[in-house]
This record gives C-alpha cells, structure tokens and sequence, in this order.
C-alpha cells in the first residue's frame, strides 16, 4: 500500500519555542498509525530572509538558493501539519514567509494544524486556512487546540502531551481526517500526472 509522505513543519523558529513539543508528540502518533510516511520539517533549517523574489513565484521562479532548496522539500512531501504559534491574532511571521516563498508545490495537498497559546490559536489558524486556500491547499475542518490551561500545566512541566486525554483524542481525529485527504490527493495527482505524460 502507498504511503503518502507528510511533513510536521515546526512553524516558530525562535530559541525558547514551544513549538518542538507539539511537534514531536504529532510525529509520534502520525507515525505510529502506520499509514504515513513522517518527516519532520524545521524552518530553522530554511534560514529564508523575508520575501524579496522580483516577482509573485505563481509568475516567476526563485532565484534564491534557500528558497529553491526549500521548494524541493515542500515538492517531496504529500501533505503537511503544521504547528501554529498565534502573536496579535496571526500566525508567526516566518511561517507565513515559508508559505510565500513556494507556491505550485503546495498545490492540491491537505493541511493540518495544531495550535497552541490563549485561545489554540484559533485566529491564526483561520488566517492560514484562507491563505492555503488560495494556493489550492485542502485544509481539513478539524484541528487540535492547545488552550492556555493545557498550555500553562505544559510549559511548567506540570502535565505532558500524551497524557491529556482530549488532547489525544482530538489529534486522533484530525489525523483520521487529514489521512483520507492525504491518500485521495497523492492519488489524483498522480492521476494527473500520468494523464499529462500520455497527451
């Protein structure tokens, strides 16, 4: 059986993130389930400097070296999860970023979201559906939210994720979700694909 490759992207690069610990425990349970491939994806590794292309990419290619090497990783993978950290009620600025400097390799691919902070960061996560909509994206409708009282009891060290039933049961969820999209997708691009080799 096929398994589509989907990438966790930690979307906060700063040094004290919490961002590892929410993607470390959806890796986990993603890759348990048998029926993905699972990679993590730091943009910590894509040190993009704020977009500056000379053109939108839907019009022009990149020319730069990290956005292109950055471009091929977003190509390779059949869907993604993003963790969402919320500041002023949007995501963070390199997360929004990394999603500029690609455009056609997000291209009918599911999305997920798992979002943490005072309200799951619930508002971000709105503005991320609309913005991967546009670049032909299926975000899926459920999502975890880690509110601050999971938040608080998290950050110090009073509980762990893995151990906060609703947390898992929520996650389990949205991966049932998110896995359906994943295999339909792969599969009609790939049905594309192969109808544009054979024209």
């Amino acid at each position: 059986m096929f398994k589509p490759r989907i990438g966790i992207v930690i979307g906060s690069t700063r040094p004290a993130r919490f961002a590892d610990k929410p993607a470390q425990w959806i890796f986990d349970l993603a890759a348990q389930r048998g029926d993905f491939e699972v990679e993590m994806v730091d943009l910590r590794d894509y040190p993009l400097p704020f977009f500056e292309e000379g053109a939108p990419l839907g019009y022009a290619p990149a020319k730069n070296e990290i956005a292109l090497k950055w471009q091929a990783k977003v190509d390779s993978l059949d869907g993604f999860v993003f963790t969402v950290a919320e500041y002023n009620h949007a995501p963070t600025a390199v997360l929004k970023n990394a999603i500029d400097y690609a455009f056609r390799e997000w291209s009918k691919k599911p999305a997920a979201f798992v979002g943490y902070g005072g309200a799951g960061a619930a508002r971000a996560v709105v503005q991320l559906r609309n913005q991967l909509s546009v670049l032909q994206m299926v975000p899926v409708s459920a999502a975890v939210q880690i509110l601050m009282p999971d938040f608080m009891a998290l950050m110090q060290g009073q509980a762990k994720l893995g151990e906060i039933a609703h947390l898992e049961d929520g996650a389990k969820a949205m991966l049932d979700q998110f896995a359906w999209w994943a295999h339909a997708l792969t599969a009609a691009r790939a049905a594309d694909a192969a109808q544009a080799k054979a024209a």
